[in-house]
C-alpha cells in the first residue's frame, strides 16, 4: 500500500512539474501553424520549403551551380559531441516534382562535428568544420560524398558559437571566413613547408586557385555578408551589422600603429528590435538577478530582457531577382533570441568611407518577420537560383549557451528539445506563385558563362565567374575583355577584370582602363590591381583631386605600397580632403611613406597648418607614436627638428606629438634596456611639457646610439 502511494504521489509530482515547465516553455508547433504564426511586411509571403523529417537544425544552406540544395545540420549544439558520435552531417534536399517544396533528402555526408557553413567548389563542397576546412566531392552522381579531405586545420575548436564559419566566395577571387578573433596555428595541406599562421585576432581568406591564406580584418562571428563590389559586413550578437573598412594587409603592414581595429557599427539606429514574443522565463529571471548584482555592486550597468539585439546572427546580402527592386542590395539579419528577422538598407555618401545601415520606413516600428513563436529561430538565409530569399529556421526551444544561465535556472530546460526538428521558408511576393529554377551551369560552355555577368539574379554571375576560376579555360580571355569593356553593367566589368585577373591575362594597360571606369566600385579595385604595376603610379596620383571618400581611402591605402617620393605629396592631399576621418588618418599611417617626420613636416607645410579638423591631434599624436615606435635614429633626429616650428606649436600639437613619440619610442621591441629606461623616465614628466622638456628630449635623441 506504501509503495503504490509512494507511486501516485511521484507520478503527481512528475505531471505538476511537466505543467509547470509547460507553462514556463511552450511547446514546439507543427510545420503548418509555425508557418501561420510568422508575420512578415505587406507586399511579401513567407512559403515552407521543408521541415523535418527531410531536415532538422538547419544553420547553412547552398545551391551548386546545377540548382542542388546542400544544407549543414547542426545538431550537436550546444554541446560538443563525443568522437565517433558526431549527429552533425550536409544534407542535400531535393524538390523532385517542382511544387516547391523538398520532397527528398539525402545525407551528404554525416558524423561531422560542428559543420557550421559550405561553399560549393570543383563539382563538390568546401566545409568549416572546426578545427579544419574539409572538401568533399561525390564522385559516382548519388548525392553522398565520397572524398574527404583536410585542407586547411588549426582553427580554434571549443565553442560552437565562435569558430571558423561563413565561408563566402569574393568577386576578387578570396574566399572570406569569420573566425571570430579565436587563437589558432592554421596549416594548409597544399604548403607543408609553410610554418603555421597564427590567426588570433583575425579574421581568415584564402585563394585555392594560387595556393594563398592569410589574415584578414574582423572579427565576425556568424554572419557574413558579401555586396556585389566584395564590400564586407559581419554580425556579432548584439551588433548586428559592422562594415571592415581596411583590409588586415595594409592595418599590418608596418608594425608600429597605435591601433589596428578597421571595424565599425554602422546602424544608424539604438539595437533595438521589436520582438513580439514572450520573453523566456528563465532570461527574465537571469537579467532580473544581473541587474540586481549591478546595483549592489554599484555598477553603471543595465541588462535588457528583451527588445534589445542579442543574438544577431547569419547577415546576408540579397542581391536576387525575384523580390520587387527595393530588396536588392538590402541586408538581412536574424534575432535567434527575438524570434525575428532585421532588416537594413544600405546608403553611401561621397563624403564617406563606410556606408549607413538604415531601418526601412515601413519597418521603422516593426520588423522585416516575426514570430510570436518562441522557438522560431532565424539562424541565416540563402539566396537561391529562383532568385527567393530563403530563412533557416533552427527551430529549438532553447538557443543559449548553458555555462551562461544558472544551474537551478537550467535545470528544467532542455537544450535539445526540438533538435528532431527544423524549418526552411521562402520570402517572394505576396501576389506571386513560385517559379522554379533549373540551372544547369555544370555543363554550360565558358563563353556562355561570361555572359551571365550581368545577369538580374547575381546568384548567377557569381556562379558563373567561380566556375570560370575552377576551369581556368584561357580560351574566353577575348570574350572576358569584350565584358570589361563593353558592358553596360559596372558588376558585370568587374567580374570580367577579376577571372582575368585569375587567368595572369591581367596587364598595365587594361588595370589603366580599369582606373577610368565610370563606376567608381570598379575604380577602387583598379587600384587595388595598379598596386603591381609601378607604371601606373602616375593615375593613382590623378585619383586623389577628385575621388570620393571610400575611393580616396583605396588609393591612399594602395599609394602607400609605392616606394616613390610623390606619394607622401599625395597622402597630404587626401588629408586636405578627408583627414577628419579616423580610417583615412589610419589608412595614411598605415605605410611608412605615411608616417614619418616627414610626413609630418609636409603636412604642417600644407593647408592643413592651422587646421585642427583635418589634422587633429589624435593623428599627430599617433603619427609621432609610429615615429618613436619606428626606434629609427635618423627620424628621431628629424621629429625634435620639428618640435618648434609654429604648426607644430599650434592648438596643442606640440604636447601630443611629444607624448605620441615617447609613449611609442617606450614600447619599441629594438629599444635596449638602458635607453627603455632612460625614456621611461622622460615620460614621469610629460604631465607638464615645456621648454625643458624639448630640451630633455633633444639630448636623449642626440644621445642615443645605435
Amino acid at each position: 500500500m506504501r509503495n503504490t502511494f509512494t507511486l501516485l504521489f511521484a507520478a503527481l509530482l512528475i505531471t505538476l512539474v511537466g505543467c509547470k515547465n509547460k507553462e514556463k516553455y511552450p511547446g514546439p508547433l507543427t510545420p503548418e501553424k509555425a508557418l501561420e504564426s510568422i508575420q512578415v511586411i505587406e507586399g511579401l509571403k513567407v512559403e515552407l520549403f521543408a521541415a523535418e523529417p527531410l531536415v532538422t537544425d538547419p544553420v547553412s544552406m547552398e545551391f551548386d551551380e546545377d540548382g542542388n540544395c546542400y544544407v549543414v545540420v547542426m545538431s550537436d549544439y550546444p554541446n560538443k559531441p563525443e568522437p565517433g558520435k558526431e549527429k552533425g552531417h550536409i544534407r542535400v534536399l531535393r524538390d523532385t516534382d517542382g511544387d516547391g517544396k523538398a520532397d527528398t533528402s539525402i545525407v551528404f555526408a554525416g558524423k561531422l562535428s560542428e559543420g557550421t557553413s559550405i561553399l560549393p567548389w570543383k563539382g563538390g563542397l568546401l566545409v568549416t568544420a572546426a578545427p579544419e576546412i574539409l572538401y568533399m566531392k561525390d564522385t559516382t552522381g548519388d548525392f553522398v560524398a565520397d572524398t574527404r579531405e583536410v585542407l586547411f586545420s588549426g582553427f580554434f575548436k571549443d565553442n560552437p558559437e565562435t569558430q571558423i564559419t561563413n565561408l563566402r566566395f569574393g568577386v576578387d577571387n578570396w574566399i572570406y571566413a569569420n573566425n571570430r578573433g579565436q587563437d589558432g596555428n592554421v596549416t594548409y595541406k597544399e604548403k607543408p613547408g609553410t610554418p603555421p599562421l597564427s590567426v588570433k585576432g583575425a579574421d581568415f581568406r584564402f585563394r585555392l586557385d594560387r595556393g594563398l591564406f592569410e589574415l584578414e580584418t574582423g572579427p565576425g562571428q556568424f554572419g557574413q555578408a558579401l555586396d556585389d563590389y566584395r564590400n564586407r559586413f559581419v554580425t556579432e550578437n548584439s551588433i548586428h551589422i559592422q562594415q571592415i573598412l581596411i583590409p588586415w594587409r595594409y592595418t599590418h603592414r608596418h608594425a608600429f600603429l597605435p591601433s589596428t581595429r578597421s571595424i565599425k557599427n554602422i546602424s544608424d539606429h539604438e539595437p533595438i528590435m521589436f520582438q513580439e514574443s514572450a520573453t523566456p522565463w528563465w532570461r527574465a529571471e537571469r537579467t532580473k538577478r544581473r541587474n540586481q548584482e549591478f546595483q549592489e555592486k554599484k555598477l553603471k550597468r543595465v541588462e535588457y530582457e528583451r527588445d534589445h539585439f542579442t543574438g544577431a546572427s547569419g547577415g546576408t546580402f540579397y542581391n536576387g531577382d525575384a523580390l520587387p527592386k527595393q530588396f536588392y542590395g538590402n541586408i538581412f539579419t536574424g534575432e535567434v533570441a527575438g524570434n525575428l528577422v532585421h532588416r537594413d538598407i544600405l546608403t553611401s555618401s561621397p563624403d564617406s568611407v563606410y556606408f549607413i545601415a538604415k531601418r526601412p520606413a515601413e519597418e521603422v516600428k516593426r520588423e522585416f518577420i516575426y514570430s510570436k513563436d518562441n522557438w522560431f529561430r532565424p539562424v541565416n538565409f540563402s539566396v537561391g537560383p529562383d532568385g527567393y530569399l530563403y530563412v533557416l529556421d533552427y527551430y529549438r526551444q532553447h538557443i543559449e549557451t548553458p555555462v551562461s544561465i544558472p544551474d537551478d535556472l537550467k535545470a528544467d530546460m532542455d537544450f535539445y528539445a526540438g533538435s528532431d526538428k527544423g524549418r526552411i521558408y521562402r520570402v517572394m511576393p505576396a501576389g506571386g506563385t513560385y517559379k522554379k529554377a533549373t540551372p544547369v551551369l555544370s555543363k554550360a560552355s565558358s563563353d556562355s558563362l561570361v555572359q551571365l555577368f550581368s545577369h538580374p539574379n547575381q546568384w548567377y554571375a557569381s556562379q558563373a565567374h567561380r566556375l570560370l576560376v575552377e576551369r581556368q579555360d584561357k580560351t574566353v580571355i577575348p570574350a572576358l575583355q569584350k565584358v570589361f569593356r563593353e558592358s553596360a553593367d559596372p558588376r558585370a566589368r568587374l567580374h570580367a577584370l577579376y577571372v582575368l585577373e585569375a587567368y595572369d591575362a591581367l596587364n598595365a594597360g587594361i588595370v589603366k582602363e580599369a582606373l577610368a571606369d565610370s563606376s567608381n566600385d570598379v575604380k577602387e579595385h583598379a587600384v587595388i590591381l595598379a598596386e603591381n604595376y609601378t607604371a601606373l603610379l602616375p593615375e593613382l596620383l590623378a585619383l586623389v583631386k577628385d575621388a570620393p571618400a571610400k575611393l580616396a581611402l583605396q588609393v591612399a591605402l594602395s599609394l602607400g605600397q609605392f616606394n616613390a617620393p610623390q606619394v607622401t605629396p599625395a597622402l597630404v592631399q587626401v588629408m586636405e580632403r578627408f583627414g577628419y576621418d579616423r580610417t583615412i588618418q589610419m589608412a595614411v599611417l598605415s605605410s611608412n611613406a605615411g608616417s614619418t617626420p616627414a610626413t609630418l613636416d609636409a603636412l604642417f607645410k600644407s593647408s592643413l597648418a592651422s587646421d585642427s579638423t583635418k589634422l587633429p591631434n589624435v593623428f599627430v599624436h599617433d603619427c609621432s607614436y609610429v615615429i618613436g615606435n619606428r626606434n629609427n635614429k635618423a627620424q628621431l633626429q628629424q621629429f625634435v627638428s620639428l618640435l618648434e616650428q609654429p604648426a607644430m606649436v599650434f592648438n596643442k600639437r606640440q604636447a601630443n606629438a611629444i607624448k605620441g613619440l615617447v609613449n611609442g619610442w617606450e614600447k619599441s621591441t629594438t629599444i635596449d634596456a638602458d635607453l627603455k629606461t632612460k625614456v621611461t623616465a622622460l615620460k614621469g614628466k610629460l604631465k607638464k611639457i615645456n621648454g625643458e622638456t624639448i630640451t630633455q628630449l633633444k639630448e636623449l635623441v642626440a644621445s642615443t646610439k645605435y
